[in-house]
């Protein structure tokens, strides 16, 4: 029972939205299709949007548990952290056991993705491999993205244009005819990036002295507070500025009630960022902005 928990602890559940609403969002867009132009013969595979997302959250598992092991590895988690439990830190699991899980989580993500590799060939292949890759090289690796400002850059493209575009790829193939749908998933997929982003700019700026005492220079210590918590803004105020946009292209998206418990939520946010001290109570952020995600999304699925 204490390793279960130890396991889900270091699977970091509070992040987990961030993959699962990137391949939602990218459903989405085939669904609003396919409602709109029955006669285009697009239609949603329920089956292969389970098996994607299940995949992407495991490569996502995969990433957390090798920042878990690496971070300790590298000195850069100590005894001052202000985010939850770290557990190779804190010595509730060894390094090697921490490992081991995350190459487990990507081979189950590889077995899982083996119907979308048959419905859909090589490129599933060529969006795999560079996922589970990065997975590795967000913490590891000769030039950890984590360690030199390029976490959101990674979050941007894989948990918002990589993930959104490759659901909708799953989904319907590439035909010339499809331009538009893949320029709306295109769309979605900065809309989901930014939403994404927002979780790790959180995170950065709570853990901000600590990483510039170990040389973890994430984009949060090169900028500075002030100027992180204004990048963490943009992230949050951005995905609303682009809407309009993503209305015209997506059909039978508009505004409804449920944008009024996101707006709500991200105001919170907002106040927060304002007034929250880089500490731990920065971690009740984390949840907020995955349950911002999640409503955000919510609302563009009720149309």
């Amino acid at each position: 029972m204490k390793t279960l928990t130890s396991v889900i602890l270091a699977a970091r559940p509070k992040t987990l939205p961030a993959g699962l609403v990137a391949v939602w969002a990218g459903c989405l867009v085939v669904w609003k299709y396919q409602q709109a132009f029955p006669e285009t013969g697009i239609t949603l595979n329920w089956t292969l949007a389970i098996l994607t997302a299940l995949s992407c959250m495991c490569i996502q598992i995969a990433c957390n548990f090798f920042n878990d092991s690496l971070d300790a590895t590298r000195q850069a988690d100590t005894a001052k952290r202000q985010g939850p439990r770290r557990m190779t830190a804190s010595g509730a699991m060894s390094p090697l056991a921490v490992k081991l899980w995350a190459c487990g989580f990507l081979l189950a993500a590889a077995l899982l993705a083996l119907p979308l590799i048959a419905a859909q060939g090589w490129p599933v292949i060529a969006i795999g491999i560079p996922s589970m890759f990065f997975a590795y090289g967000y913490t590891g690796g000769p030039f950890p993205l984590a360690y030199h400002g390029l976490g959101e850059l990674f979050v941007m493209l894989f948990f918002g244009l990589v993930a959104v575009t490759g659901t909708v790829f799953v989904q319907i193939g590439w035909q010339p005819d499809y331009q538009v749908v893949y320029y709306s998933a295109v769309c979605l997929g900065i809309i989901c990036g930014l939403l994404s982003c927002l979780l790790i700019e959180v995170n950065n700026i709570r853990d901000r002295k600590e990483d510039a005492q170990t040389g973890k220079r994430t984009l949060a210590v090169r900028l500075g507070d002030s100027r992180a918590r204004g990048l963490a803004l943009a992230f949050l105020v951005a995905p609303y500025a682009v809407i309009s946009q993503l209305f015209r292209l997506v059909p039978g998206l508009g505004w409804n009630y449920c944008w009024a418990a996101s707006i709500f939520v991200g105001g919170i946010i907002l106040i927060k960022l304002h007034t929250t001290p880089a500490n731990k109570k920065m971690n009740v952020m984390l949840g907020l902005a995955s349950l911002h995600m999640i409503l955000y999304l919510t609302a563009l699925t009720i149309g």
